[in-house]
C-alpha cells in the first residue's frame, strides 16, 4: 500500500474558511479486479463539490472531486479496457474517494481516453460536462440526428449548458436552439457554441422565448428548476418534454394538463447501481466525445485555470463557482510535489531516480522497467541513474546467469 496526497473537507464550512478543505496523507489502495490506479494530472470543479463541501456529511474525511484527468499506472487483474500509460479522462462515481488526490482509483467501464489533441487541463473540464449533456439529448430526450424542433437551454452558458450547445450543432442539425444569457458577455459565448437565439432569463423569459416560437418549445434542459415549473407550463408546448439536473423536490402538477414528461437526469446513476449498461459510460466519452473533440466539432469549455492543485487553489475555485456566474469550467493542474512512489521502492539512494520525475507525462514516452513495474517516463532518454541502475542490472542478471555470483 502506497500514500498520496488528498484533499477534502472535515467540516461544512465556507470556501474562504482555511479549514474549509484541507490536505492530508492518505493510503492508496491497490486497485480492485476492475480498477485503475491512476496518476491525476488536472481536476475540474463542479457544483456538485460545492454542494457536497457545504452541505454533506465528511464521515471524518472527504475526498471531492469529480473530473479528472490522468495517466493509468496500474491496472487490476481483470481489466481489458486499459493498460498503464494510457491517458485516461472520467467523472467517476460519488460513492467513491473523489478525485482531488494525486493518485485515484476508478473503475475501467467509466472511463474514457483523453483526446489526442487536448492537454490533461483542458481534458479535464468535459468528463461530468459532457456525459450529462449526451444522457440529457440523447438518452431523455430521446433525439436523434432527423430530430426536428426547438430547444431551450436554461443555463446554457454554464458547464452543462455550453457542451449541450455544442452536441446540438455537431450532432442535430434540425434541432433549433435557444439558450438563456443575462449579461452582455454571455450572449456572444452561448451564440459561438452554437446557439440561434439567446434570451435573457432576468426579465420576461417566456415572453421572450414565445417571440421566437409562439407554439413553445419541443424540449426544455434546466439546471435551475426550483419555483420554475408554472414558467415551464407556458413555455413548453403540450406533449413537450423538460429534463432538470438540479436538487430537490419538485411539484410537477402544473405539466400534468400539458401532458408535459419531467425528467430527472444524474449522470452517476449507472456507476452508482452497476447498471447493465454501466459500459456506456466508458465509451460515451472515450469514444463519442473524444472523437468529436479530435475531429474538431467539439471544444473545451475552459475559462480559467489555477495551479498547482493545492487546498489553496481548490479554495479559490469552489468560491468562484458557488457565485454561481461563472461562464464554462474553472480548471486545476499540475501538483507541488514529486511524483509519487507508484511502485513504493523509489526512496532514496544513488540508484533512486531524483525527486520530481517524471513530473508530468510528456507526449513522446517510451516504456522502461523499474522496480518490477511498468511505467510511462518521459523525456524520451531516462534521465543519468536510471541508465545506470538499469546498466547495473543487466551487469548482475548476466553475471548471475554466467555463475559468476
Amino acid at each position: 500500500m502506497i500514500s498520496t496526497t488528498a484533499i477534502g473537507f472535515h467540516d461544512n464550512l465556507a470556501a474562504s474558511d482555511e479549514d474549509s478543505l484541507i490536505e492530508r496523507t492518505v493510503e492508496a489502495s491497490a486497485p480492485g479486479p476492475h480498477d485503475l490506479l491512476v496518476e491525476v494530472a488536472a481536476v475540474s470543479v463542479n457544483p456538485v463539490d460545492v454542494k457536497l463541501r457545504a452541505g454533506a456529511p465528511s464521515g471524518g474525511f472527504r475526498v471531492l472531486g469529480f473530473d479528472a484527468t490522468g495517466v493509468v499506472r496500474a491496472v487490476g487483474e481483470q481489466v481489458t479496457l486499459f493498460q498503464p500509460g494510457d491517458e485516461v479522462f472520467y467523472a467517476g462515481s460519488i460513492d467513491r474517494r473523489g478525485w482531488n488526490q494525486r493518485l485515484q482509483l476508478v473503475d475501467e467501464r467509466i472511463v474514457g481516453r483523453k483526446p489526442a489533441r487536448l492537454t490533461f487541463a483542458d481534458a479535464a473540464a468535459l468528463p461530468l460536462t459532457a456525459i450529462t449533456a449526451w444522457e440529457t439529448l440523447f438518452d431523455r430526450f430521446n433525439l436523434d440526428a432527423p430530430s426536428t424542433g426547438t430547444l431551450l437551454v436554461v443555463g446554457a452558458t454554464g458547464g452543462v449548458g455550453s457542451i449541450m450547445l455544442q452536441l446540438a450543432e455537431a450532432l442535430l442539425p434540425g434541432v433549433r436552439v435557444i439558450a438563456t444569457a443575462s449579461d452582455a458577455e454571455r450572449p456572444g459565448w452561448a451564440t459561438a457554441l452554437g446557439a440561434e437565439f439567446t434570451v435573457n432569463h432576468r426579465r420576461d423569459l417566456a415572453a421572450e422565448v414565445l417571440a421566437i416560437v409562439p407554439q413553445g418549445v419541443d424540449w426544455l434542459f434546466t439546471a435551475h428548476s426550483e419555483g420554475q415549473l408554472p414558467l415551464y407550463a407556458q413555455i413548453v408546448r403540450p406533449g413537450g418534454q423538460i429534463t432538470a439536473i438540479d436538487d430537490g423536490a419538485r411539484d410537477v402538477a402544473p405539466l400534468k394538463e400539458l401532458s408535459i414528461t419531467w425528467h430527472w437526469e444524474l449522470m452517476f446513476t449507472r456507476p452508482l447501481f452497476h447498471t447493465p449498461d454501466m459500459i456506456e459510460q466508458h465509451r460515451l466519452p472515450g469514444a463519442r466525445v473524444a472523437n468529436l473533440v479530435d475531429e474538431g466539432r467539439l471544444r473545451t469549455t475552459v475559462t480559467r485555470t489555477l495551479s498547482p492543485i493545492t487546498a489553496k487553489t481548490l479554495r479559490e475555485a469552489h468560491a468562484l463557482v458557488e457565485t454561481g456566474s461563472t461562464v464554462g469550467k474553472i480548471v486545476l493542474h499540475g501538483w507541488p510535489s514529486p511524483t509519487p512512489d507508484i511502485a513504493g521502492t523509489w526512496t532514496s539512494g544513488p540508484d533512486a531516480p531524483p525527486h520530481g520525475w517524471p513530473t508530468a507525462p510528456l507526449p513522446d514516452r517510451q516504456r522502461v522497467a523499474f522496480a518490477g513495474f511498468r511505467q510511462w517516463c518521459g523525456p524520451l532518454r531516462p534521465p543519468r541513474q536510471l541508465r545506470r541502475h538499469r546498466f547495473r542490472r543487466t551487469w548482475v542478471r548476466s553475471r548471475a546467469r554466467a555463475g559468476s555470483l
